[in-house]
């Protein structure tokens, strides 16, 4: 948190928040994993940090007739209709407990998802766009995967990790993995006994009656079976600590972490082509052409051949484009092209400004 209180640009000064006792310093998004009333309250009583994310036990549905339309726009510029309603809610207990605001969104099927913050600034259309709209960080990270390869394996040298590292118990994963075995197993043979009970072989066979009815006993036994032993792995497993420290790991059970430093560098150098990436897209983006359109007008450019010929005369660098299979696209290009040479970039290390066209236009 120091670093992030260090790092993030653009942050009100003191007498700013003193002024608007509801403005942030900066907004915190986080899975439900992370809901904590208490860091919720630190966070803004001691930073004036805001926290937003799902709320784990929403309670009873809201009524229907509290949902109300509205045009949400998203992170990627898309404008939505969504079903929201706001309330103030009381979230912890104790000395944690704290008044947040809840947002919930009706989805066509009737379900409420509720979302929590502590964003009082802004209307609560903005916090729940971009909670609801999460599914633009996961399409993030897939799309980097495909396009960036941001998973690809960058090192190969490994590096100890710290001995006070927390990681979780070999003993107790084991038993955890032994106790939903049999969970499954329990499961399944409950399933089979009462679909043999609900169908079972008529008495006129005696062959196969009698077949059935030491299958069904063996089903039982097997049953009776299983439910004693999740009681026993439970008590281990509260016995057994869930997570220590990778000292106290056995050797045969201690890992190694491959060294960061190449990686962050790679991962960074991707995102930076990303947000690259999408500002240009933001520039394609128009009513006929949406943000997917104008990702794949971007891949067919990258790869598309294209001539440099510099003119040091009139400090001059030209890319000349080759062009594209469609007119269509060659049209959208050209509004690109001619941001591009607005904003008048010279090539790094030179005086010589690039300026791009496609091959079928002449330098103007």
């Amino acid at each position: 948190m120091p670093r992030l209180l260090r790092d993030i640009p653009e942050q009100p000064g003191k007498q700013e928040l003193i002024a608007n006792p509801q403005r942030c310093r900066f907004i915190l998004v986080f899975d439900r994993e992370g809901c904590s009333p208490a860091l919720f309250k630190e966070m803004w009583q001691k930073h004036h940090i805001s926290c937003m994310t799902y709320r784990k036990h929403p309670g009873e549905d809201w009524p229907k007739e509290w949902f109300a339309k509205h045009d949400v726009t998203m992170p990627n510029g898309e404008t939505v209709t969504m079903e929201l309603a706001e309330m103030g809610s009381l979230v912890g207990s104790g000395k944690d407990a704290m008044w947040m605001r809840e947002v919930r969104k009706l989805t066509e099927s009737g379900h409420q998802t509720s979302l929590i913050s502590t964003v009082y600034e802004f209307a609560h259309t903005q916090p729940g766009a971009r909670m609801f709209g999460r599914w633009c960080r996961e399409n993030f990270f897939r799309y980097m995967m495909e396009h960036f390869a941001i998973d690809l394996l960058q090192e190969y040298g490994t590096d100890n990790l710290p001995d006070t590292e927390r990681v979780v118990n070999p003993a107790w994963r084991e038993l955890d993995r032994s106790r939903n075995s049999i969970r499954n197993k329990l499961r399944h043979r409950r399933a089979r006994f009462a679909e043999m009970t609900m169908h079972p072989e008529p008495d006129d066979n005696v062959a196969k009656y009698e077949k059935w009815i030491t299958k069904k006993a063996e089903l039982l036994e097997q049953i009776e079976q299983y439910e004693s032993e999740p009681d026993s792995l439970k008590m281990k497993l509260k016995e057994e600590p869930k997570h220590i420290t990778w000292e106290e790991l056995d050797e045969k059970d201690k890992f190694f972490r491959l060294l960061p430093g190449r990686k962050r560098l790679m991962d960074t150098v991707k995102m930076i082509s990303y947000r690259a990436e999408t500002a240009m897209a933001g520039l394609l983006k128009k009513p006929t052409v949406d943000m997917a359109a104008a990702r794949r007008l971007l891949q067919d450019l990258y790869v598309t051949e294209a001539d440099i010929l510099p003119r040091p005369e009139e400090n001059l660098l030209l890319v000349r484009v080759h062009n594209a299979s469609r007119p269509a696209a060659n049209t959208a290009l050209e509004q690109l092209f001619d941001e591009l040479n607005a904003a008048q970039v010279c090539y790094p290390g030179t005086d010589m400004r690039m300026f791009y066209e496609h091959m079928s236009k002449g330098c103007g």
